[in-house]
């Protein structure tokens, strides 16, 4: 019988119920989970993309590592979005995304530390587990028995079951973000965005921004110098291409704007929804993102992508195209077929005016 059984059995009798996602490592909990009865009570979904190609599809993306804690959370947050739309009738504050990642001890040697990250999505807070494991110290079983204990653990605590039954140690590092209120808001639905600022956004510059750079803040420059708007930069919680943010993202994306800057969240995926939210506006875009606000495979077909676009006309919007390069060649907004109905919505600066190819990623990966 599990040694897991009486945490195991209180987690399935609480009003909880989550989808656990578990790649590279993980897989031995959700087995010790489902052999309980009752699990059908409090799991909705357990996956396990394991391969990497499998994990690129569950993330829309290829992530920078596939073992870390950014990757962890991504999952934790798009298993929490899952469990919304899974079981749309409980509460989502008794809903819980659940995800591991973990690069342990195999049968050849590996250059890297063995490792595993969880992650825990809730209502309100992101909870994450970052644990470093002496190289060779363990066998592989072993490590995976670590690896269950506290999936097993993190989730009793977050269930309810069992308060402080995980501190942190010289191993392992706890960390948790709780939600501002407004942000909950904007999850749910129940706002639209929300803002740094009580001013309304003219001049909007949306992007991810992990992290912000130098390409980022030239732009912003050029931008109100030429149009003599107030910037606010957009950052969407809630993309149709890409996971969901968790609260740590958010926290850790609003930080760089700290000193001044205005910022706006939103879930507005799309440059049309964007248009519909903020009608009147300019914003500032890369010509590597026009390009895919004119890739006829985001909309029904071409008369549906000319009917969306038109409402650039109806909303009064206009933008400023930066070039960008894009697969080693430099794409300015004169590389671009615009539609005739939408064109004059659209200016840009010449190369000869900017020209950054530094990007976001390329970033992340030095820093890693």
């Amino acid at each position: 019988m599990s040694q897991y059984l009486d945490l195991i059995e209180k987690i399935h009798t609480s009003p909880f119920r989550f989808v656990i996602v578990s790649s590279g490592g993980g897989t031995n909990a959700i087995s010790e989970i489902l052999k309980v009865p009752g699990a059908s009570k409090s799991v909705l979904e357990a996956y396990v993309p394991y391969a990497k190609e499998s994990l690129d599809y569950y993330l829309l993306k290829q992530p920078d590592h596939y073992c870390s804690l950014g990757t962890t959370l991504s999952m934790a947050a798009k298993a929490y979005s899952a469990a919304k739309k899974i079981d749309p009738q409980t509460n989502p504050k008794n809903l819980l995304g659940v995800a591991v990642t973990a690069s342990l001890a195999t049968n050849y040697s590996k250059k890297g530390e063995h490792k595993f990250f969880i992650a825990i999505q809730t209502y309100k807070y992101s909870s994450s587990f970052s644990y470093s494991f002496t190289k060779g110290e363990l066998t592989r079983e072993q490590e995976e028995q670590t690896v269950t204990d506290h999936i097993i653990k993190a989730l009793a605590e977050s269930c309810g079951v069992q308060k402080n039954i995980i501190t942190e140690n010289s191993s392992l590092v706890v960390k948790t973000v709780e939600a501002e209120k407004s942000w909950v808001q904007l999850v749910d639905s129940k706002i639209d965005f929300v803002s740094s600022s009580n001013r309304v956004p003219e001049l909007i510059f949306p992007g991810s921004f992990n992290p912000f750079h130098s390409g980022h803040n030239s732009m912003s420059e050029l931008a109100e110098k030429k149009t003599g708007l107030g910037l606010a930069y957009e950052i969407c919680i809630q993309n149709a291409d890409k996971p969901p943010l968790s609260y740590h993202e958010i926290k850790q994306t609003l930080k760089q704007f700290d000193h001044g800057h205005e910022w706006v969240l939103t879930k507005a995926g799309k440059f049309t929804d964007k248009a519909a939210l903020f009608p009147n506006s300019v914003f500032i875009i890369g010509a590597d993102t026009l390009t895919r606000i004119l890739d006829e495979k985001f909309y029904l077909n071409r008369k549906d992508m000319l009917a969306q676009l038109d409402l650039f006309n109806s909303h009064n919007i206009n933008f400023l195209v930066f070039g960008r390069k894009i697969n080693n060649t430099f794409i300015s907004l004169d590389s671009v077929t615009i539609p005739d109905h939408i064109s004059k919505r659209f200016s840009g600066f010449g190369e000869e005016i900017f020209r950054d190819d530094i990007s976001s990623t390329l970033i992340r990966k030095e820093q890693a």
